[in-house]
């Protein structure tokens, strides 16, 4: 049966191949960007197949009126992905709360925005998939994207509390955590927080210098990664964390090891402080 997809920021990157992959294989899409010409080449292509939306996804009311909008029009959207966001490189230290605070918004409360609107008719009609694109930055930390890799934490959380909030209702989540994708990630849509302190030229600046300095070498295909969420949101039993390349696997492997090393080293101080004397 042909899905109906809702997919935020088809401009460009992953939401782009992901809308490609959906529309080749039949299917409809939803697509937002910020500019409703998003995607011309699709839309000749694909024609009324692919709905593009202008959304600002910092506007509440708006992205609940474009959900229901969609929703009112295709008759049911099975597949809800929370894919707009931006990167942010910078010390903590550096990092003003301004930007903070804008960051939350796009890559926080937007998506929450569109999970919100979205449940009521996955719940009615017991159905349904949210797809949220983190990033393994959300899951091991890094010096220099300690910001970004929050906002990505947090959608971890969100995503792996609702999966199970939402399980019995019959609606399924899925964290989508890449590596590095071959996108324009590290060359528009990457911030850089606004003061630079020279201490940290040897630690959180490197993350700039890395990212930038490779750009255009990363090693995933963002079209591989769209055919891979496809799958998984097919799937009978869908991973609630599922990682998109080697790199992204490597380095969750390494973040488990650290923690388990933490948690072994020091667990006669954890279990100290268990009250005395209770059975």
């Amino acid at each position: 049966m042909m899905k109906t997809w809702f997919i935020t920021g088809i401009s460009s990157g992953l939401g782009y191949a992901l809308t490609e992959a959906v529309l080749s294989a039949g299917g409809r899409v939803v697509g937002t960007s910020r500019q409703r010409t998003a995607a011309p080449d699709l839309q000749e292509r694909f024609g009324a197949r692919l709905r593009v939306i202008a959304l600002d996804l910092t506007d509440e009311d708006t992205v609940g009126e474009a959900v229901r909008e969609a929703e009112a029009e295709t008759g049911t959207l099975d597949v809800v992905v929370n894919n707009a966001g931006y990167g942010l490189t910078g010390a903590i230290e550096e990092t003003s709360l301004r930007q903070v605070r804008d960051i939350f918004d796009v890559n926080v409360l937007g998506p929450l925005a569109v999970i919100k609107a979205a449940l009521p008719a996955m719940r009615a009609r017991r159905s349904g998939h949210i797809v949220n694109i983190t990033s393994v930055s959300g899951l091991a930390a890094w010096a220099g994207t300690g910001v970004y890799g929050a906002t990505k934490f947090a959608m971890e959380c969100i995503g792996r509390t609702l999966a199970m909030e939402v399980e019995p209702l019959g609606v399924k989540v899925i964290n989508v955590a890449p590596g590095g994708l071959r996108t324009g990630f590290a060359g528009g849509a990457l911030e850089e927080s606004r003061d630079h302190i020279a201490d940290y030229a040897e630690t959180a600046h490197q993350a700039r210098t890395i990212l930038t300095g490779h750009h255009g070498e990363e090693p995933n295909d963002p079209a591989l990664a769209a055919q891979a969420i496809m799958k998984a949101v097919e799937a009978r039993d869908p991973p609630r964390c599922l990682l998109l390349g080697e790199d992204a696997f490597r380095y969750a492997q390494r973040e488990i090891a650290m923690l388990e090393r933490d948690f072994t080293q020091w667990h006669a101080l954890t279990v100290s402080v268990g009250m005395k004397g209770d059975d």
